[in-house]
């Protein structure tokens, strides 16, 4: 019994054994190198039974033997195959199930985040620019300037506590405008 289970391998401890087995058969027969060693083989094979080496031809021209051979391989290397393919299937299967969740919540994401940016513009429609600001800002200096120049030109005693606009100096910043009017 020891000897039994030395020899065979223990399938029932991995289940995958048999499946990764059929793997890497299927894809070593789909390689350069099956095909150059079996053309050897063969090559070899028929010279051979041709020459009859030693004596030897264990196989006559029709090669009978060969083709048993042949058609042994094939009948083993077609459901191993057809497994492998079926592995392949099964992780196929999972990976597009895995891709289409993930291509839900990237969906879900995009479209919260359009929401939000929707809400956004929708809130900075009532939010005043900086252009407004200023230009706001500048109407009311303006309509100080031209309050400030009537009242210069009624009351001359008015120009000691407020000075005419004229001897305002503005101070400029980094990049030429006014930061903000100083008195001289």
């Amino acid at each position: 019994m020891e000897l039994k289970s030395r020899l065979l391998p223990n399938l029932a401890s991995d289940p995958d054994f048999f499946g990764r087995f059929a793997e890497r058969f299927a894809r070593y027969m789909g390689t350069a190198n099956f095909l150059l060693y079996m053309t050897v083989f063969v090559v070899i094979w028929i010279a051979l039974n041709v020459i009859g080496l030693f004596g030897l031809r264990w196989d006559p021209y029709p090669f009978i033997l060969l083709n048993l051979f042949f058609s042994t391989q094939a009948s083993y290397a077609a459901p191993l195959i057809l497994l492998a393919q079926n592995r392949q299937d099964d992780r196929d299967r999972v990976q597009i199930e895995q891709d289409r969740s993930r291509n839900e919540r990237n969906l879900a994401d995009t479209e919260y985040l359009t929401r939000e940016v929707a809400a956004l513009r929708i809130s900075l429609r009532e939010v005043a620019t900086r252009d407004f600001v200023r230009s706001e800002l500048r109407s009311l200096l303006e309509e100080l300037i031209a309050i400030q120049d009537d009242d210069d030109a009624r009351d001359p005693r008015d120009n000691v506590r407020n000075p005419p606009t004229s001897s305002i100096k503005s101070v400029s910043g980094k990049n030429g405008k006014s930061k903000r009017p100083t008195n001289s």
